[in-house]
This record gives C-alpha cells, structure tokens and sequence, in this order.
C-alpha cells in the first residue's frame, strides 16, 4: 500500500452555489432552522478510493496554518453520467465529494 499525500487524498475544493449555501449556513439567521448550523461546511473533490479518516487528516494536514479541527466528514459517490456526441455514446468521468464540518469558530476563507 503507497503512502498518499495530503494532496493525493483532497484534489480540490468544489464550489458550486449550493456549496456556497453550505459554507454561508453558520451567518444565515433568516428562519430557526438554517440559525442552528454553528459549524461550517466546506465541499471538496477526493480521490475514489479515500475513507472518511484519509480525508479528515488531509483536510487538517493541508489547512494546518488556519488551526482548523474537522469535526465530521459525509462524502458523495457521484456516478459516471451517459453522454452522446455526434451519435457516439460515452461516459463524463464520476467523482467522489466530501461534504468536511469543522468544528465551530473555525473556517479556511481568508475573508471570514
């Protein structure tokens, strides 16, 4: 078994507008549900093979500077998807996301 990096594990962060969402829950006051979210959610793409503990330790390994703690980590196997060009069928690779909590007070946006 090969030791991975930290840069192996996490590839990138994935923003999209409902990742933003995620990331803007912990200052949303706008009904009593969304204002219970005291913890910061972040999205990241990581490599297929990776566990929950791989991608905890990448995330704190990588985000040492900022102090960061992960307090938990729900990942996502999103499936290739059939695409047709020009009458020919193929495939658009599939991924595998982390959905990474950290713990409250904490966050790695440099505007925060």
């Amino acid at each position: 078994m090969m030791n991975k990096t930290p840069f192996d594990v996490v590839k990138s962060r994935y923003v999209t507008e409902k990742s933003t969402v995620l990331e803007q829950l912990q200052n949303a006051t706008s009904n009593k549900c969304v204002s219970r979210c005291e913890s910061p959610k972040f999205v990241f793409l990581v490599d297929k093979k990776a566990n929950k503990r791989e991608i905890s330790k990448a995330i704190e390994t990588i985000y040492k500077e900022k102090k960061v703690k992960v307090k938990s980590v729900n990942t996502i196997t999103v499936k290739p998807k059939k695409r047709r060009v020009r009458g020919r069928v193929g495939y658009k690779p599939g991924y595998k996301k982390a959905i990474v909590t950290f713990e409250k007070g904490d966050s790695i946006d440099e505007a925060v």
